[in-house]
């Protein structure tokens, strides 16, 4: 097996997407690079003064894709057909998959046949510089927030899948247990065993 499952599924797991060299978009990419790391998640996620409303939104939705198809991306070992036949997050929710084009009446698919179409639709809306505009001034079309809430929403499943279907199967070992220590009541919070 090769690093993050690669060998087995490429089709899953893609390159980074990012801003156009020299944009806005970049530059919104360092505001939110810096502001990540202060531990402020509010200061992260708000909006800029004098930004465009549409511009930190899209470097958001690239940034939001890149995050989740990384993480995916370490589990595809994990995440198969047939651990996980259907694309769920435990047993009261289950997404069928439509993208309103090629597939108008949501289908039931597997998680990874669901995160593999959705990958691909949005690196569709991603590409076409008539919702994402790559140059600077380009508008943005009217329903450009509605495009971005139903990615949102999208990739959002995956997390949910991911920590119902599988957060419990990943163990990093990388931090010994003495060193979790200060941390070990939201840890148990968060991930109970």
């Amino acid at each position: 097996m090769s690093l993050f499952g690669l060998g087995r599924n490429q089709r899953t797991f893609r390159p980074k997407k990012s801003a156009p060299s020299g944009s806005k978009g970049a530059q919104l990419r360092q505001h939110i690079d810096a502001t990540l790391g202060s531990g402020n998640l509010r200061e992260a996620v708000r909006l800029p003064p004098g930004e465009d409303m549409n511009e930190w939104l899209a470097v958001n939705t690239v940034d939001f894709f890149n995050q989740v198809n990384l993480l995916y991306g370490t589990l595809t070992e994990f995440c198969t057909p047939e651990n996980c036949p259907t694309m769920s997050a435990g047993s009261k929710y289950e997404y069928r998959w439509a993208d309103g084009v090629q597939v108008k009446k949501p289908i039931e698919v597997s998680a990874p046949k669901y995160v593999e179409y959705l990958m691909d639709w949005i690196e569709t809306q991603l590409d076409d510089e008539t919702i994402f505009p790559q140059k600077l001034g380009a508008p943005f079309p009217p329903n450009f927030r509605d495009v971005v809430k139903t990615i949102f929403k999208r990739l959002f499943r995956v997390y949910a899948h991911i920590y119902h279907s599988h957060f419990q199967k990943i163990e990093f070992t990388l931090i010994d247990k003495k060193e979790l220590a200060p941390l070990q009541e939201l840890i148990e919070s968060i991930v109970p065993y």
